[in-house]
């Protein structure tokens, strides 16, 4: 046995010691049904385990089986969704249930290359289902996984260039036990959250503190390296909040859009900051809009998105030509009781808060 060989077996046998001695419960572990290991996976894409886990419990609750899940509409599932951001992953995730439901029996796909023709389902997730729900012998490797490997084994790389998934896959491959795959690759995600994390990391009580290459080499914050950042797009939007006794005037966003399927209000956007914009709106019906006080930002992975509010109250003996207008304009009318049945953005939902809706 070489010597690599030896290394290798030595990591692989500490950090399962690490993850036995420092169990997290967490409800999809120690199941292998795949639909619940899949759900939660698609859930903690982008998304921090205290922040998806209400969301996991509430689709478990209202879809405890795939058929549920697919036989759901998908406003039904945009609105359980809202507020975990990221909203293509909900409509992936219902397309894929539907697929499963309809063209295979409902049965999950029990391989990795099978589950890699999934829709919404990479390397990543792939390899978690297969690993947890069949035992198939796959490393996972998400960014805590990158980190913790980079670390260790003081591999400099940038993470952001094209070669690193293949080199990262390649040596988790390698240290991955064949006798406990799933576990394994839990440990090494939770070892990356809780202990080897971006910041601040616990050195001190980590258990490769005397072998890690990164500390050995005082490059604990050096690594991994990732080169290339992430340009942030600033986009500006001014919303009118058109109402017209209890109606209010909303458009779904089409295809295409990040809030695809989910629904805001008429708005104006510019890709500076806001001028005084102002809606094409039919003579009979402009009032002069009332701008509201608050300013809102929310920052999305690659968008910083700033909103202005105005709100416009038509006088009811012009609702039928509203009615009219908005059906030109692709716009709907909906009733102030019903709109929290609507999926929306969390800067929308903010501005409801504000408003007491």
């Amino acid at each position: 046995m070489d010597h690599k060989t030896t290394e290798y077996q030595a990591f692989s046998h500490q950090i399962l010691t690490w993850y036995r001695e420092n169990p997290r419960d967490l409800p999809w572990r120690g199941t292998d049904d795949p639909y619940k290991i899949w759900l939660s996976e698609i859930i903690l894409q982008q998304t921090r385990v205290a922040q998806g886990l209400p969301y996991y419990y509430a689709f478990v609750t209202a879809y405890p089986t795939v058929k549920d899940l697919a036989l759901a509409s998908e406003e039904e599932v945009l609105r359980l969704w809202q507020g975990l951001g990221y909203y293509s992953r909900a409509r992936n995730l219902h397309a894929c249930a539907k697929s499963i439901w309809f063209e295979m029996s409902g049965e999950f796909p029990d391989t990795y290359d099978k589950l890699l023709k999934l829709k919404g389902v990479g390397s990543y997730t792939a390899s978690a289902i297969a690993s947890f729900a069949y035992g198939e012998v796959k490393a996972v490797v998400d960014g805590n996984v990158f980190r913790v490997l980079a670390r260790y084994f003081g591999i400099e790389t940038d993470i952001a260039s094209s070669r690193a998934k293949k080199e990262f896959e390649a040596l988790a491959n390698q240290l991955i036990p064949k006798d406990h795959p799933g576990e394994f690759n839990q440990a090494m995600m939770d070892f990356g959250a809780r202990l080897c994390t971006p910041r601040n990391p616990d050195c001190e009580s980590c258990p490769f503190k005397t072998s890690c290459f990164a500390r050995l080499h005082n490059m604990v914050s050096d690594l991994p390296v990732k080169i290339n950042k992430v340009k942030i797009k600033e986009r500006h939007f001014h919303y009118y909040v058109i109402k017209c006794g209890n109606s209010w005037v909303w458009k779904k966003r089409t295809s295409g859009d990040i809030w695809e399927g989910l629904h805001d209000f008429p708005q104006v956007e510019s890709s500076e900051e806001l001028p005084s914009l102002t809606m094409d709106i039919p003579s009979a019906l402009k009032e002069e809009p009332l701008l509201l006080p608050k300013n809102y930002r929310h920052v999305l992975s690659h968008q910083r998105l700033n909103a202005v509010f105005s709100e416009m109250k038509i006088k009811e003996e012009n609702f039928e030509e509203l009615e009219n207008w908005c059906e030109n304009e692709g716009f709907m009318l909906v009733a102030e009781d019903k709109i929290e049945s609507l999926a929306k953005p969390k800067l929308i939902v903010n501005f409801l808060n504000d408003q007491g809706i």
